[in-house]
């Protein structure tokens, strides 16, 4: 680590929880305003592009699946956790890259920027989910809760710094993506495929947070205990994976903006 690196951590260690509160806040507020300003729909454009894709989708396979009478909640649920999942991993592997100037112009942790970069992914999915409580309340379904953030920090703590190497990995992503969408059980029930294959679904990330959501906010039943254990150890996983690499490459991320 080099002496510069030292230095940063000793300040970061030094900075008083209240000011690391009023940076992240500062941070979050100002990524909002940016990415709405100038805009008359504002906010409502984060929840037309799933919304819209939910009256696409049902359009399409709602014919194929008439006999599933869950099936509108379980693709509404599906469709906003992963557009969470596919906003938030963006926009973190891109972090360090667009807010370098903050590394090389003032003391900022690192991992601040990371962390809040995902800010307006996460209040999307929190107007959602009180949009969906409401929802399900008024449909007889009791909700219960619902996360991902956990996984989603994890990969952008470890890509933003992979990124400032390989800026190629925002291209491989795209792709990871796109293809990933039709990998977690989005706009089709994971039960029409042989149990055989269903283990490789769910070493996709988002597939057992879909399927757990959907368990406790649809159907109203809590995942067993082997279920709850697995989902905190694959976001207990992709955290301690991103972890590892930010504190090994994040000391030289200036160097390479």
């Amino acid at each position: 680590m080099t002496v510069g690196a030292e230095t940063m951590s000793a300040v970061d260690r030094s900075r008083p929880p209240i000011l690391r509160a009023g940076l992240i806040w500062t941070l979050v507020r100002t990524d909002f305003k940016a990415r709405y300003h100038g805009t008359l729909g504002g906010f409502v454009w984060a929840l037309l592009k799933p919304m819209s894709m939910f009256v696409v989708l049902m359009g399409v396979f709602s014919f194929l699946f008439a006999s599933n009478p869950t099936y509108k909640l379980n693709l509404i649920v599906g469709l906003f956790l992963w557009d969470f999942f596919a906003e938030g991993t963006k926009s973190g592997l891109t972090s360090l890259h667009a807010r370098g100037y903050l590394l090389t112009k003032a003391r900022v942790p690192p991992w601040i920027l990371v962390v809040t970069s995902i800010s307006n992914a996460v209040i999307t999915l929190a107007v959602f989910s009180l949009v969906i409580m409401i929802f399900l309340i008024s449909a007889g379904h009791p909700p219960t809760g619902q996360a991902l953030a956990v996984i989603v920090i994890g990969f952008s703590l470890g890509s933003s710094v992979l990124f400032l190497r390989f800026r190629d990995l925002n291209q491989v992503w795209d792709v990871v993506v796109q293809a990933g969408f039709f990998v977690a059980p989005i706009i089709y029930p994971l039960g029409i495929l042989p149990e055989r294959f269903h283990f490789y679904l769910y070493i996709w990330p988002p597939t057992p947070v879909i399927e757990f959501s959907r368990a406790a906010l649809v159907a109203g039943v809590m995942p067993t205990t082997t279920g709850h254990v697995y989902l905190a150890a694959d976001a207990a996983c992709c955290l301690a994976a991103g972890m590892l690499i930010y504190r090994r490459l994040s000391p030289r991320a200036a160097e390479h903006l």
